[in-house]
């Protein structure tokens, strides 16, 4: 017989992910300037190997917030 771990609420999951999202969108952005026209590609793929998808989805959030300022 196998446990599973009790799946969060989607709210839950927001708050307890927010701050790594923000940590992780800040990091991808710190190598924008060194990465230049190399950075989007690069961005591509570490999100590409990040996870789970509500947890990319919030980075992309984070980094399309930060670049619209």
């Amino acid at each position: 017989m196998s446990h599973s771990a009790p799946r969060l609420s989607r709210a839950a999951f927001h708050a307890l992910s927010a701050p790594r999202a923000r940590a992780e969108a800040q990091r991808l952005l710190a190598e924008r300037e060194r990465l230049q026209g190399r950075w989007l590609d690069w961005v591509a793929a570490e999100l590409y190997a990040l996870g789970p998808p509500p947890f990319v989805a919030m980075v992309r959030r984070e980094l399309q917030a930060a670049l619209a300022q």
